[in-house]
Formats: structure tokens, C-alpha cells, sequence
């Protein structure tokens, strides 16, 4: 009688899907990094870009053509304009650490995210993992808020950041929108009720942790984005959904007294930031007309990659101050200095001009279009939408509504790519075709 031989380590790692590189990356985003100089690389930009290194050996060992015609030009198309701002950079230094950092967010990365994810399961997986990252950094983070140990806000260290530091208060809030995104997309999706139910308690959970962020940019952005979501699932889900939010909030509200003085101020202040804003809507909008300026300067090429903070000071009022103050969450005080615009869309256009803008909004644009057509073609040919489709567009629909409010940098940008990827996987990918079509 013959006997199975045991497989060998190398057959098993083949059998793995290739889907876990990825995971990696954001189960990487889970440990705490704090560089001395608040900058540098986090873990997970390495394994990122082991992730693409990874998908090209796939790629060059199938011998197979990578990318579609179609996923070729959309992704591809925010080289061009890069390629030039990065030659019209201050120094040749800046130039290539700025093109390798928009390479990796909007062009290798969902690339390899588009390649790697084979199909619905994968998709899932990575949108769990998101989700689990997110429960985990919102549990640290409301942790930080009870017991007064997050950064430093109005004097007292209570905003909750999670494992990001005082240096990267977006981060944890980042984080969580985007688990609760994913949650959101995983409850309104054809899947089983159980998986429904579940994701559903995770994105109500999620609601604590995003509130005591602080972040008005990543709640309007959570906000925009779930209402865009419960609208493309149906109007009577959207009611049923949206009931339940608002029981959600009564019970923070009331019975774990989340609503504090210091919440309704910061809820308020979103109404506000025409008439009394505070000294960091300020800094905002005159980094806004600063970097408008440089534009205006430079209206086809802009100033050349990481060249904002060159420019910055002469194009800049009186009314910017000289710093944003750090603290607390296990941190020294200390200040950091202002160097984006906090705005995705008026950095590329100071930075890379009118024909960086073009190419890397239509790259984006082109995104958004076939996801929603895909999307849309699905709900007429079956009634029902699958849950990966509300997950890719939904964080897609996200990212451009936050780029509003901020810009990519720290440790939480990989995951921006990784959004990009999943976006580029409905939107562009032969697999998420079949999966429309079962």
C-alpha cells in the first residue's frame, strides 16, 4: 500500500495564497514605531515593497502578461507627471525619496495588490485584516482616552492615537475609518448573516475609537463615505442601517458618556472654521493659499517633489505659526514643524503642477468610474451586490473625500496604497469581472 510523502516546506509555502503578503503589511501596522526624529520608515513599507518584489518573481516565473491594456494606462498614468516634478525637484535627493514614496502608494503597490488578490476570498481576508487592525488600534486608542494617557489635546492627554505616537496623531483615526469602511462593506454585501452580523458590531464598535480621534477630516470622511455606501446598497438597508447608527450614538452619548465638553466642541468646530477657527484651521487654510500660490507660480510643472516646505515660508502670511505642539501618549513634548498642506489635491498641484495633477486625479477618476460602473452593471444583472464591491469602492470613495482634509505621510500611508490596490482589483481586474458575473 503506498503511502503519501509529507509535502515539503516549499510545496507548502506554494499552496499559501498569495493574498498573505499583503496581510502582512497591515498586520505589520499593529506594532508600535516611534523613530526618535518622528520620521523614517515603518516595517511595513519594507514588507510592502518585499509584497512587490514577491508579485514580480510571480509574475516573471508564470511568464505571463502582468496587466491589462486598460490597467496599464490607469495605473501607469501618474508616472508621467511624476517623472517631471521629480527632475524639477530643489535637489536630486528629494526628488527621488518624493517619486519613490507616490511609486509606492499609487503605482507599485496597488499594482501588486491588483495581482495578488485572486479573487472574492481575498478580498475578504484582506478587508478582515484591515478591520482587525482597526479593532485593535481603537481598543489601545479608547484605552489612552479613559485613562488619560493618548497625545495631548486642549492640555490634557486625552486624544486617543492608538500605537502611531503623538508625531502620527492621524494615524490611529486613519486606521479605524478605514476597518470601519470595511466593516460597513462586509455587512451590506450578498454573504452569509452570520459574517453580516459580525462585521456590522464591528463597525458600531469602531465608532468609540473614531470619535475620541479627534479628527474632523477622517469623520467626515467616515461619514461621506458610509452614506455613499448605504445609498448604493438600497434605500430600505440605508433606513435599516442608519437606525442602528443612531441607536449606536445614543448609547455612547449616554451611556458611556462620550459625549464630553470637549467632543461637542470639536463636532462643533467643523460649522465653525469660517467664522472663529482655531489656531489649527488657520495653519490650514494658510497653507491652502500658500501652496495655491506656488501654483500660480509653477502652473504646469509646480515646485518639484518634496518641495513645499522650500517654498512654503514665501508663500506663507504672518497668520502660520511656527509649529504644531506634540505630547503626551509616552512622548517628550515637543514641535514639529509644518510641512504639507494638509491636502492631497493642492500639494500635487503646487508640487507637480497641472500635468501632475491631470495624470494623478485621472488616474483616480478613471478608478472610481469603472468601480462604479462594474458595480452598477452587477445590480442590474443580479439584483444584489457582492461585498467586495462596497469594500474596494467604498475606501476608494474615502481616500479622495480625506485627501480634502490631508495628505499622504506616516506609517499609515501603506495602507493607502493597499485601498488604491483593492479599488484597482474591482475596478480593473479579469477576476473581479467573474465574480460580477456568478
Amino acid at each position: 500500500m503506498a503511502h503519501a510523502l509529507p509535502l515539503r516546506p516549499t510545496a507548502r509555502a506554494r499552496r499559501l495564497p498569495p493574498v498573505l503578503a499583503l496581510v502582512a503589511v497591515v498586520a505589520l501596522l499593529a506594532l508600535p514605531f516611534a523613530p526618535d526624529d518622528g520620521g523614517g520608515a515603518h516595517p511595513a513599507d519594507a514588507v510592502s515593497a518585499l509584497a512587490v518584489l514577491y508579485c514580480a518573481l510571480r509574475l516573471v516565473r508564470a511568464r505571463r502578461r502582468p496587466l491589462s491594456r486598460t490597467a496599464a494606462v490607469v495605473l501607469g498614468l501618474p508616472v508621467l507627471g511624476l517623472a517631471v516634478a521629480a527632475v524639477g525637484a530643489v535637489t536630486p535627493g528629494s526628488g527621488l525619496a518624493g517619486l519613490g514614496r507616490y511609486l509606492q502608494v499609487f503605482v507599485l503597490v496597488p499594482a501588486a495588490v491588483l495581482l495578488l488578490v485572486r479573487d472574492r476570498a481575498d478580498v475578504r481576508l484582506l478587508a478582515w485584516s484591515m478591520v482587525g487592525l482597526a479593532v485593535w488600534q481603537g481598543a489601545v486608542g479608547v484605552h489612552q482616552y479613559v485613562t488619560g494617557t493618548g497625545a495631548s489635546y486642549q492640555g490634557e492627554t486625552v486624544r486617543a492615537v492608538g500605537t502611531f505616537g503623538p508625531q502620527d496623531v492621524m494615524g490611529m483615526a486613519t486606521v479605524v475609518s478605514l476597518g470601519l469602511v470595511c466593516a460597513a462593506g462586509l455587512a451590506l454585501g450578498r454573504t452569509p448573516s452570520r459574517h453580516r452580523l459580525l462585521a456590522a458590531g464591528c463597525a458600531l464598535v469602531l465608532l468609540l475609537p473614531l470619535a475620541v480621534s479627534f479628527s474632523r477630516g477622517a469623520w467626515i470622511a467616515t461619514a461621506v463615505t458610509c452614506a455613499a455606501q448605504l445609498v448604493l446598497a438600497g434605500a430600505r438597508r440605508a433606513l435599516a442601517v442608519g437606525a442602528a447608527v443612531v441607536a449606536a450614538a445614543v448609547v455612547l452619548v449616554g451611556g458611556f458618556g462620550v459625549g464630553t465638553a470637549m467632543l461637542q466642541e470639536r463636532v462643533g468646530s467643523i460649522t465653525e472654521v469660517a467664522d472663529a477657527p482655531d489656531q489649527s484651521v488657520t495653519d490650514r487654510y494658510t497653507m491652502w493659499a500658500a501652496a495655491a500660490g506656488m501654483w500660480r507660480e509653477h502652473p504646469l510643472t509646480g515646485v518639484g517633489l518634496k518641495g513645499f516646505p522650500e517654498h512654503r515660508d514665501a508663500h506663507a502670511s504672518l497668520a502660520l505659526s511656527s509649529g504644531s505642539e506634540t505630547d503626551g501618549a509616552g512622548a517628550a513634548y515637543r514641535r514639529q514643524p509644518l510641512l504639507s498642506p494638509h491636502n492631497m489635491y493642492l500639494l500635487v498641484l503646487a508640487e507637480q503642477g497641472l500635468l501632475g495633477f491631470l495624470a494623478l486625479a485621472g488616474s483616480w477618476l478613471a478608478l472610481l468610474v469603472l468601480g462604479l460602473r462594474r458595480l452598477h452593471a452587477v445590480r442590474r444583472a443580479r439584483g444584489a451586490v457582492p461585498d467586495c464591491a462596497f469594500v474596494a469602492c467604498g475606501l476608494l470613495v474615502w481616500q479622495l473625500t480625506d485627501f480634502a482634509y490631508a495628505d499622504i505621510g506616516g506609517p499609515s500611508t501603506v495602507l493607502t496604497a493597499v485601498c488604491f490596490g483593492l479599488a484597482s482589483w474591482w475596478a480593473l481586474s479579469p477576476a473581479a469581472r467573474e465574480v460580477s458575473r456568478r
